[in-house]
């Protein structure tokens, strides 16, 4: 008796490596900040449902996860950018600096990063304008394997508490832009557009866009 359980006690492992193989280790994803640097005096903001600052989330992924979104083809409702060039989003460049942002339209607008092919996501990085203190309203970010975002749509974040995009009301907070942009861990969905959409900030009505990072296996 004793020799079939010990005879069963090495087969389950072994049936288990079969069935399900072994997961990739996973690690803390190295995210890149760009200097801070704030033009002019610091202005307070007061916007209900405000996070307060602290430390950002960590995105945790498997070993070979990369930025997916790097100089990848990007479109906008604004398909003419008052300022900048929409390739800045997914340039690489961080800094607030002129030339280093795209400015669209004011209102509701987005920008969309084509992936090339769905794959497996696990977090977002957002860089808003960040050369002063601001919030940016309205902020919503999906992602889908549907280009026109018609169906299969995940929506990863959404501080729209009050559904003015149309998109449904969200629970997340508003918060400040910094260098450290926004951090939005993601429960290992697959996708391969990303739509970010945003409605004005704290300082002006348009909309800006310094970089989105999207890490993922190819």
């Amino acid at each position: 008796m004793k020799k079939i359980s010990m005879q069963v006690k090495l087969i389950v492992p072994l049936l288990a490596l079969i069935f399900y193989p072994l997961q990739a280790a996973e690690a803390p994803v190295s995210i890149s900040f760009p200097p801070p640097k704030i033009i002019g005096t610091p202005v307070p903001i007061k916007v209900p449902n405000l996070e307060k600052p602290g430390k950002q989330p960590t995105i945790i992924a498997p070993a070979g996860t990369v930025n997916l979104a790097a100089n990848k083809k990007v479109t906008s409702s604004d398909a003419a950018p008052i300022i900048g060039d929409l390739s800045c989003v997914t340039d690489g460049d961080k800094l607030s600096d002129d030339g280093y942002f795209v400015e669209l339209a004011e209102g509701k607008q987005w920008v969309q990063i084509d992936l090339g092919k769905s794959s497996p996501l696990y977090g977002i990085v957002l860089w808003h304008y960040h050369g002063q203190q601001r919030v940016y309203f309205n902020v919503v970010v999906q992602v889908s394997d549907d280009e026109d975002f018609l169906t299969n749509v995940k929506t990863v974040f959404n501080n729209d508490r009050d559904n003015s995009l149309g998109l449904g009301a969200g629970t997340n907070l508003s918060y400040i832009d910094t260098n450290e942009g926004k951090v939005i861990p993601l429960n290992k969905i697959s996708g391969r557009y990303v739509r970010l959409f945003s409605k004005g900030n704290t300082s002006n009505a348009a909309n800006h866009y310094i970089e989105v990072e999207v890490y993922g296996t190819p």
